[in-house]
């Protein structure tokens, strides 16, 4: 089952995974398996993956997450919000990120 981000839903890291910063780099080690790809066990973030996985940390709505990078950067504000919708379906998808339930947050 595939599933899509919506922008007032609040994601934060999955239980199943932890995260260590080695020399800058933001790693994300699965703990259990059916988490990640079958061909990668521990996975890297660039500078603006780290950036967006901190931010969703903190427990924002993903559109504040978006804004956030679009205040920050002088990129397309179409092209950021859609760079972040990847990155986050694909980790949803990954079983990295849970949704937050309504009222939780």
């Amino acid at each position: 089952m595939t599933i899509h981000p919506k922008l007032d839903s609040v994601y934060i890291p999955s239980s199943d995974v932890v995260t260590r910063e080695i020399e800058g780099d933001l790693i994300i080690v699965p703990l259990v398996r059916g988490i990640g790809d079958l061909e990668e066990d521990i996975f890297t973030l660039n500078e603006t993956g780290k950036e967006i996985w901190i931010s969703l940390d903190k427990q924002k709505k993903l559109k504040q997450v978006i804004n956030d990078l679009i205040g920050k950067y002088p990129d397309d504000p179409r092209e950021i919000e859609q760079d972040v919708l990847g990155f986050v379906n694909e980790l949803l998808n990954r079983k990295m990120l849970v949704e937050v339930a309504p009222g939780n947050e």
